[in-house]
């Protein structure tokens, strides 16, 4: 299908940090989901199946959410005043009672309000696998399927619970050839390597207080034989460094060196209690970082040193993470939440309205190493793009879209494409019933709620 989108102001996201080219009215052209052309002024001549006339409107590329938990939607407003351990320790028992069926619920539920918000692609990091649960994680890819957006589905893994010492009871941890032979399972059934892919998988265990190092150091292995990326939560709290300096006298991004736990093919989630060396070191290896803003703060666990890992040359996107620490769900208010963090520590120059842009797509796509695919409106790129609505009340006055997307209320959304595909049309969902997934997400939290 040939979709020519015009009269639209338009942020390509084409450079680095917070750079790109911009068209005040512009135009994008689509064909056979590949972005054909982007450009100031009207589409050349050409034939086209679908004309969207975009005056008042704001072209990005699709949001790239780099960190989430899916199955977490079933178990929204619990531990509403908790750190992490203590978040963790609340939840770990309920989330021994998910099975496929409350997994599938929640995740389209969670993928809907990603999309709703402005995501076309969304990193999902499922690491609880009970073991009277069914398909947990064939239920997560098979939910993305249905609502269209893109998936990195981070097949993740514990192996370390109460009885050696971590936190998550034993009944959801699995012994370290079982997780491994799960996650070689999962890629082999769902990995498409192939260029526009719509799935792939990563290899995750959980993190250093719920991992083995054995099978933290094996999963690594496993991944860079299959050809996979790896992706691990670490340094997200100080209760997580004084652990890891107690137990094995480095910091988590030390141990996570000498675990082969850092390199171009990795991605972090949180990463706030970096050192300058540490920062260094992650610049170096191209290690990324998903930067969960609003999880963080609900969680009182502190503010990432975004700019500084970005300017050392480590990749950084943004990341919701669960519902279960960030309710809202979604994507779009992540990026005014980065930039005002970043404001708290270094002040208003520190960071831009695209600077926050840049995280949420760019960023992003680094992350997950699609940068030639995704990420910026470019010709040869898949055609992953939002079209925001600019025209309302919230927005009336406001001359720069990009601020007025950013910092003003989250607008919208005409149009989403994820491929070429219509995803989001007039702000309603088109690929699934947003009612019927409200009710099965009620019932599964329920039914969730009723077994814990």
């Amino acid at each position: 299908m040939r979709i020519v989108i015009e009269n639209a102001a338009i942020a390509t996201v084409d450079g680095d940090e917070g750079a790109g080219t911009e068209y005040t009215r512009g135009h994008v052209v689509v064909d056979d989901g590949v972005i054909e052309a982007v450009g100031e002024g009207p589409a050349p001549d050409g034939q086209a199946d679908r004309r969207v006339d975009a005056t008042g409107c704001l072209v990005t590329p699709g949001f790239v959410n780099t960190h989430h938990h899916l199955y977490q939607w079933a178990t929204r407003g619990y531990a509403q005043e908790a750190t992490l351990f203590e978040w963790l320790t609340a939840l770990y028992p309920v989330w021994a009672g998910i099975d496929e069926t409350i997994v599938h619920a929640a995740a389209v539920a969670g993928l809907t309000r990603l999309a709703r918000t402005g995501c076309t692609t969304a990193a999902d990091h499922h690491y609880v696998i009970p073991r009277d649960g069914g398909d947990t994680f064939g239920a997560t890819v098979e939910a993305a399927r249905r609502v269209g957006i893109r998936l990195h589905g981070v097949r993740g893994s514990m192996d370390r619970g109460e009885s050696q010492g971590g936190l998550p009871p034993d009944s959801i941890v699995e012994t370290m050839d079982g997780a491994l032979t799960g996650t070689a399972e999962a890629i082999d059934t769902f990995h498409d390597p192939s260029p526009g892919s719509f799935t792939r998988i990563a290899v995750g265990p959980c993190s250093p207080f719920s991992v083995s190092t054995d099978l933290m150091r094996t999963a690594a292995e496993l991944a860079r034989d299959k050809g996979v990326r790896l992706h691990t939560h670490l340094a997200e709290t100080l209760d997580e460094e004084r652990q890891c300096l107690d137990e094995f006298g480095c910091t988590p991004a030390e141990l996570a060196d000498d675990l082969g736990w850092l390199g171009d093919d990795v991605w972090l989630a949180h990463g706030i209690h970096f050192s300058d060396g540490a920062v260094a070191r992650l610049g170096a290896t191209g290690t990324g970082v998903a930067h969960c803003p609003t999880s963080n703060s609900r969680l009182g666990a502190g503010i990432a040193r975004v700019r500084d890992l970005v300017h050392a040359g480590a990749p950084v996107g943004l990341g919701v993470d669960g519902a279960a620490s960030n309710e809202d769900g979604g994507l779009g208010v992540e990026l005014r939440q980065a930039v005002y963090l970043a404001r708290q520590v270094k002040g208003p120059h520190s960071a831009t309205a695209r600077d926050g842009l840049w995280l949420a797509t760019r960023g992003g796509a680094r992350c997950l190493g699609r940068e030639a695919e995704i990420g910026s409106l470019e010709a040869g790129k898949q055609a992953d793009l939002a079209v925001w609505r600019l025209t309302g009340m919230n927005h009336a006055g406001i001359a720069d879209p990009v601020a007025a997307l950013v910092f003003g209320a989250l607008p919208p959304l005409a149009l989403l494409l994820a491929g070429g595909n219509v995803i989001v049309e007039d702000d309603e969902i088109r690929t699934v019933s947003e009612a019927d997934a409200a009710a099965a997400l009620g019932a599964a939290s329920r039914a969730l709620a009723e077994k814990s």
